[in-house]
């Protein structure tokens, strides 16, 4: 089954318009006709593709005249070998006043900083730092939600050449040892609590248990969010942010310009199977390829007013920063996005003028299950781009946003992951929008669908590889020293070819449709099927809050055939009877397959998640099947496991 390809384009560029975008610019720069030719010649002659994109993006620093060494080597491929360049200085070229950043609180506190004022209190707590002893190399981790501070933590170590790391404040004591525990960090800076779903909640103890268990580091810091003077006598060499001694206003930060490959950042794999993996992005790639997707495929521009909805869990964080190399204005938000009945983002749009809207693709289907209308209640005038992650957009998505939010806006579904800490698929100013599909392929990014031998398809589902080399691909995995966590975490399937995961189509429109992870497709009689496809139908019912599909070993005991099994999360006060059932089953039979109807249906209280909102099929399985799951720290909601395990449904 894939999905319908529909005919019309739910948007189309303006005419009028669409010539000042960066990327038709890049176009005509570069005398081609349209973005498939701009493509094909950016995945044919990289080299020339990445020093013209280096110099039409503005990247500041020395690019050397060689732009890479072993081309052919995946991994292996070294890019830019004389560069010398600097993240954090890319990021804060403009020190005037306007506006750097904005922030909403969910509990009403709103903050705004200059750039001026952003460089002061990178130049402050660089000096901090400097203090303490990092440099070149030296790990600082954040335990910290989407605050200011964050950002100006990120930036003054990374200015230093230091490494940095973040996890979002929701993490259990276990789950962050569990991830900053492997690279040894020398300061962590950490946050007094954090408000969610209108509660308050307090992390001092939580904090200082995790600091009793990290010999390496020399200095804590903690940020006042909860309180304006917290009690930081508990834990282990900490000190209050705003005791940290002030700078001569004139002072300018320390940008140490390093090797395009020297590390950026260390980010975390979700770790539901495991320890997390400590994936190793470099300075030159992150910079390089985020000013691409920005500027070219996301049309940001100066003065432009860039939001993410996201924690600094998600690599969407990484993503959202790097808008100030582009000189935009960062929308910074902590807290449940539904709060104040559901409209607490819509109002933040309207009221700071928000360009870029970035969200998760179940953010969009629970407004929509909402029943929210933000183009009638609020003014979106301002907006000209929506993104969407973390899952695949169904065509209903689509439909929803187009209909209740805005009919000119891009709308652009975006597939990558913390693995390249950025997109294989993303949108474009200058292609039309077809209803469920991603608009194209990245620039620079060879990317293709194969089958199961390896072999090019297009018009069916198969496996998203990538099979030339590029700049963000990771320098390595922490702790890792023969390269063999990493070669098996990507290589393994079809040498030299990076094979990410996902399960894929590309369309006739050159863009692509993504059906789930390979790892949680379901395989019954040995029919492969994207998992995204029976979402799409069974979150259309109204009385259906979320699903979560598995393949179970059936007959029990045995691991060569599985039965379709659906766990359905309702909307209060339903439940899940026979009726209901036959409606599941014919809404996925008349739209799909018969071998897509689930042999079980089963109501379960809640699905589990990660901290970036993406479900766990592959954990349930576990679960299901009687296995461990290795890593419940990773999870938003471990307890809603329980409701999976030993149903009398699921027995033989």
């Amino acid at each position: 089954m894939t999905y319908a390809i529909d005919p019309q384009p739910l948007w189309t560029p303006n005419p009028a318009t669409v010539g000042q975008t960066r990327m038709a610019q890049l176009i005509r720069a570069k005398g081609k006709a349209n973005y498939a030719e701009l493509w094909q010649w950016s995945v044919d002659q990289p080299e020339a593709f990445w020093s013209e994109l280096w110099d039409f993006c503005g990247a500041v620093g020395e690019k050397g005249a060689q732009v890479v060494v072993d081309r052919e080597k995946m991994p292996g491929a070294r890019w830019f070998p004389e560069a010398k360049l600097n993240y954090a200085e890319n990021l804060l070229q403009q020190r005037d006043d306007s506006e750097a950043l904005v922030f909403w609180g969910e509990d009403k506190v709103k903050r705004r900083m200059s750039r001026a004022e952003l460089v002061g209190e990178v130049a402050r707590f660089q000096q901090f730092l400097i203090d303490a002893g990092v440099g070149e190399g030296d790990r600082v981790a954040g335990y910290l939600p989407n605050l200011p501070e964050t950002l100006v933590a990120m930036l003054a170590a990374t200015a230093l050449g230091a490494i940095w790391s973040s996890a979002s404040p929701d993490f259990g004591v276990q789950g962050v040892l569990d991830r900053f525990g492997q690279i040894e960090p020398k300061v962590l800076i950490c946050v007094d609590g954090y408000w969610y779903n209108g509660k308050p909640v307090d992390c001092l103890a939580k904090n200082g248990e995790v600091v009793s268990q990290m010999p390496s580091l020399r200095k804590v810091v903690v940020v006042p969010y909860l309180d304006a003077a917290p009690d930081v006598s508990k834990i282990a060499h900490a000190v209050v942010w705003n005791d940290i001694p002030t700078v001569n206003p004139k002072k300018a930060p320390i940008f140490k310009r390093v090797g395009f490959a020297h590390p950026l950042y260390i980010m975390f794999s979700s770790g539901t199977t495991g320890v997390p993996k400590c994936i190793v992005h470099c300075h030159g790639g992150v910079l390089l390829q985020h000013l691409k997707e920005h500027q070219l495929h996301s049309d940001v521009r100066p003065g432009d007013r860039l939001f993410y909805f996201t924690t600094c869990g998600w690599m969407m964080w990484n993503w959202l920063v790097s808008g100030l190399a582009c000189g935009a204005t960062l929308l910074l938000y902590d807290g449940s996005p539904f709060a104040d009945g559901g409209t607490v983002l819509f109002d933040y749009a309207a009221a700071e003028k928000m360009t870029h809207f970035g969200t998760s693709a179940k953010f969009i289907d629970a407004a929509a299950k909402l029943a929210l209308t933000p183009g009638k209640t609020h003014d979106l005038a301002a907006l000209r781009a929506m993104f969407s992650t973390g899952s695949p957009l169904s065509p209903e998505g689509f439909d929803w946003v187009y209909r209740e939010i805005k009919q000119d806006i891009l709308l652009a579904s975006i597939s990558g992951g913390t693995d390249i800490v950025s997109c294989f698929v993303l949108g474009n100013p200058v292609l039309p929008v077809y209803r469920g599909e991603i608009q194209c392929r990245g620039l620079g990014m060879a990317v293709d669908v194969v089958d199961d031998i390896g072999q090019p398809v297009r018009g069916q589902k198969g496996e998203l590889v990538c099979t030339g080399s590029f700049p963000v691909m990771p320098v390595g995995f922490w702790n890792d020293a023969d390269g063999a966590k990493y070669h098996a975490a990507y290589f393994e399937r079809f040498p030299s070819i990076w094979c990410h995961g996902d399960f894929s189509e590309l369309t006739a429109h050159d863009g692509m449709i993504i059906y789930g992870r390979s790892d949680a497709t379901l395989n019954p009689g040995g029919v492969r099927i994207g998992t995204a496809e029976i979402y799409r139908q069974v979150e259309q019912l109204p009385e259906i809050l979320e699903a979560l599909v598995i393949g179970q070993n059936w007959p029990p005991g045995r691991s060569d055939d599985v039965r379709v099994v659906l766990f359905v999360k309702l909307q209060e006060g339903k439940q899940l009877d026979a009726a209901l059932i036959d409606r599941i089953k014919k809404q996925i039979r008349d739209n799909t397959t018969p071998r897509h109807v689930p042999a079980q249906v089963v109501q379960v209280l809640d699905i589990p998640r990660t901290k970036s909102g993406k479900i766990v099929e592959l954990a349930v399985r576990n679960v299901v099947h009687e296995q461990p799951v290795k890593n419940v720290e990773a999870l938003a909601n471990p307890e809603a496991l329980e409701f999976f395990r030993g149903r009398p449904e699921l027995a033989g």
